[in-house]
């Protein structure tokens, strides 16, 4: 499996103007300015954990809030993901992690199934992490799940500090798309389902 596995976007709506590329065969570089501080720091250790090449530049109405950037990105990610993971052949297609960040405990497993699906289990035990609202973590990941046509499962197992969680979520979320995107030797390049498409 040779295939170079990357897309470049761009989308503009009157709200926001996002580019992104992506490679999921990357080294885990990162060029990341979303405007929101804390909100580059996750993509940047999601590109990092994933082992992703993410390049992301966003303008968004951050002089209302950070919704419409967030919940934007999520979308553009989710679309370049679906794009460059193509027809999925050879594709593990599952993908688990657990991992810890001091006290926080998050699990992610995700089945890149052509069947878009969020279960958000994460409470946060403030509003903000800098500038950043906590409920927008919810709202990035719906969009990248929807958009990438993937399952998502996403539990925060334990822990206080809401940095903390929000890392340990993002790190369990790259780790697990890293192993399902990556490919499986034996499967000599077929659709990993039974009814031969995904």
């Amino acid at each position: 499996m040779n295939e170079i596995r990357h897309a470049r976007l761009h989308r503009a709506t009157s709200e926001t103007d996002i580019t992104l590329a992506l490679s999921l065969d990357g080294q885990g570089r990162s060029d990341v300015d979303s405007g929101i501080g804390f909100f580059d720091h996750m993509l940047t250790a999601l590109a990092k954990h994933g082992g992703f090449d993410l390049e992301l530049k966003a303008k968004g109405d951050l002089h209302i809030d950070g919704h419409h950037t967030v919940e934007d990105v999520g979308i553009v990610f989710g679309q370049a993901f679906r794009q460059a993971i193509g027809d999925k052949r050879g594709i593990e297609r599952f993908g688990h992690a657990l991992v810890p960040l001091d006290e926080a405990l998050c699990e992610a497993v995700v089945d890149i199934s052509g069947r878009p699906y969020l279960a958000w289990n994460v409470v946060f035990p403030r509003e903000k992490i800098g500038t950043m609202d906590t409920e927008l973590f919810e709202e990035f990941f719906r969009a990248f799940a929807m958009s990438a046509h993937i399952a998502l499962h996403l539990t925060c197992k334990s822990g206080t500090n809401a940095h903390h969680i929000a890392e340990s979520g993002f790190k369990a979320v790259a780790r697990a798309l890293k192993v399902a995107v990556s490919h499986d030797p034996r499967s000599a390049g077929a659709i990993p389902s039974t009814k031969g498409v995904l």
